[in-house]
């Protein structure tokens, strides 16, 4: 926090009696925070806590008074102050302050039901505090986001970025396109009830459709509208820009999902599109003909930002954008990087922060250092994020002013170049330092450790969301009961391998011919099954179901095992037990299994 200054009142002390007060004249602002909190408390304490509507005379010892009216202008929308005594009391200028007041009582009551007595103020210096994660080439489940929106907020960071497709994936239902949609993808329905979740946790999810470039799942179905190079090479993920097809496409993408994402952006990506313009000179041709005969091949793809932009613009909300390609504003006024875009500077590429602020952008600091978790890649320097760097440092000597009000903050990149590198469960614990380390940094109060050696210690005691760790909630085999061929020893049982953690696993003895069987306790919808193998995996197999563990189907087998992570997709079964039946091994050692994780139809 940024102030506390404690007294010699009498302390607080949280108990089952304990009740959530809403002060009656901001209950339509605060109930649904009210609620929230309480169902958190729960999940942390086991305690049912009451809400109820009064004033603070209604306020009782162990009660916790939540209420607007604040008046001290420096909290801003998201501060808030803390009174602590016999009761507990949280006001704020608006609801997001009041629930991230509540969000400080959870950390503190995590450790101790007693607190002693003081006042606090306390209130963010950066408005965009999140998360990105690229789901496009990598499909992270509905639990493992769920999950990872109560992180978010537990930490007081509000902005969860969702790259919803690249060259390995387009994730998104599309009833306008449905042949571009990957067999792992999100309903309408899944998004709504995201956002339903983000809503009541004061985050805000904002879609990306990454366009002109990374674009080889939508392509594969209209190859038609590839980019090809003079010599008729294709360049596989780039649409041609000087096709109008191409924006009649572009256009029903944008159009279609602009309404299920209710936030104020939407990130049309643009990043990393073409490298020569030479090569294209049906782009220089287009160019001349629609901008006039000086312009260059280039103004095609400042044409397409200016294009979009007015979409998006038309829809009510914000554009946002990858830096790498502006390296001008363009020269006539149908070309120009419209100064209302937002623009996310990841990369030392074209225009600089300050150059790009001056000439009236807001941007987020993306930059590689020390923000970017690359699976089989980089990840980031924690002890330089934490000690020495600050949102106002952007990539090498690039810095803007630490008071600057057009920097808006900055986020975590989960970027999945080798999506099956790493499993979800390795991400999450992977990245849960770094949304610490960028939590107090964006935040920007007083840091409470100097080193981050001892910032750890703080992490441990900070600890994580009530209910926040689901990553499981999909996986019908977590926790089910497990029956195995045989195991290498008591060390590794069958129940390793559904345990939800790669800290255990299952191991058979050293012969071909082994088995494991899944009750997922009655008949299920099986559409996906991940095998998370450790070093001794099997490159022959089957994957078997059975509605009474006696007569067996196979639904899906292979002779070319990999080991590592694999993901078996589009299965559409229905089940109530699950058989992999494991015939050939890869090693000289039995078979080892960290996780097997079943999912219904995705």
């Amino acid at each position: 926090m940024r102030e506390w200054r404690g007294t010699s009142g009498a302390a607080y002390t949280f108990s089952s009696n304990t009740r959530i007060v809403v002060h009656s004249d901001d209950a339509s602002d605060l109930l649904d925070t009210a609620a929230v909190f309480a169902a958190d408390l729960k999940s942390l304490t086991g305690f049912p806590i009451a809400i109820v509507a009064g004033g603070a005379s209604d306020v009782r010892e162990g009660d916790i008074f939540l209420a607007l009216g604040a008046t001290d202008a420096a909290l801003g929308v998201e501060g808030y102050t803390l009174a602590v005594g016999p009761s507990l009391a949280v006001q704020a200028r608006a609801s997001d302050g009041v629930f991230y007041g509540t969000r400080t009582l959870l950390q503190w009551l995590s450790k101790k039901y007693t607190l002693d007595a003081g006042t606090a103020r306390d209130w963010p210096r950066y408005p965009e505090r999140g998360l990105m994660v690229d789901a496009g080439r990598k499909y992270f489940t509905v639990g493992w986001l769920r999950g990872h929106i109560r992180e978010l907020a537990y930490l007081k960071m509000n902005y969860f970025h969702l790259h919803l497709s690249d060259n390995k994936g387009f994730r998104l239902e599309s009833l306008a396109h449905p042949e571009i949609v990957s067999t792992d993808h999100y309903s309408k329905a899944e998004i709504a009830e995201l956002i339903a979740l983000a809503k009541a946790y004061h985050v805000a999810i904002v879609p990306e459709i990454d366009m002109p470039g990374h674009m080889d799942p939508i392509l594969a179905a209209h190859p038609e509208l590839k980019l090809r190079s003079s010599n008729g090479t294709v360049q596989n993920g780039f649409i041609d820009l000087s096709m109008e097809r191409s924006y009649v496409l572009l256009q029903d993408l944008i159009e279609e999902h602009l309404p299920s994402f209710p936030s104020g952006y939407w990130h049309i990506g643009a990043d990393e599109y073409v490298s020569k313009y030479s090569d294209y000179p049906q782009l220089l041709a287009y160019a001349r003909t629609k901008y006039g005969p000086n312009a260059t091949a280039r103004d095609v793809y400042y044409g397409f930002i200016h294009w979009a932009n007015g979409i998006v613009r038309a829809a009510g909300k914000t554009t946002r954008m990858w830096n790498d390609g502006i390296v001008s504003h363009g020269a006539p006024d149908s070309l120009k990087v419209d100064a209302n875009i937002v623009v996310d500077y990841w990369t030392n590429s074209g225009l600089k922060p300050q150059q790009l602020i001056d000439t009236g952008h807001d941007v987020n600091n993306s930059s590689w250092t020390p923000t970017y978790y690359v699976l089989d890649g980089a990840k980031p320097d924690l002890t330089y994020g934490y000690e020495q760097w600050t949102p106002s440092v952007f990539e090498r000597e690039n810095t803007v002013s630490p008071t600057e009000p057009h920097n808006l903050g900055s986020k975590v990149h989960v970027w999945c170049d080798n999506p099956n590198a790493e499993t979800q469960e390795h991400i999450r614990d992977g990245i849960r330092p770094a949304l610490r380390v960028l939590a107090q940094q964006t935040w920007g109060s007083t840091k409470p450790a100097a080193s981050y050696t001892d910032f750890q210690t703080v992490m441990v005691s900070v600890g994580q969301a009530p209910g926040g760790n689901d990553v499981k909630a999909d996986d019908l085999a977590f926790g089910r009961p497990v029956t195995v061929s045989s195991t290498e020893t008591p060390n590794f049982p069958g129940s390793g391998a559904v345990d939800g953690t790669h800290a255990t696993r299952w191991s058979s003895a050293a012969r071909d011919a082994q088995w494991l069987q899944i009750d997922l306790g009655s008949r299920k919808s099986v559409g996906k099954v991940i095998l998370n193998w450790e070093a001794a995996y099997a490159t022959s197999y089957e994957l078997q179901i059975s509605d009474d563990a006696s007569r067996w189907t196979t639904i899906y087998r292979t002779t070319s095992g990999r080991g590592l992570t694999e993901t078996l997709g589009g299965l559409d079964a229905h089940a109530r037990y699950l058989r992999l039946n494991l015939k050939k091994r890869g090693t000289q050692y039995g078979y080892s299994l960290y996780e097997v994780e079943v999912y219904g139809r995705i």
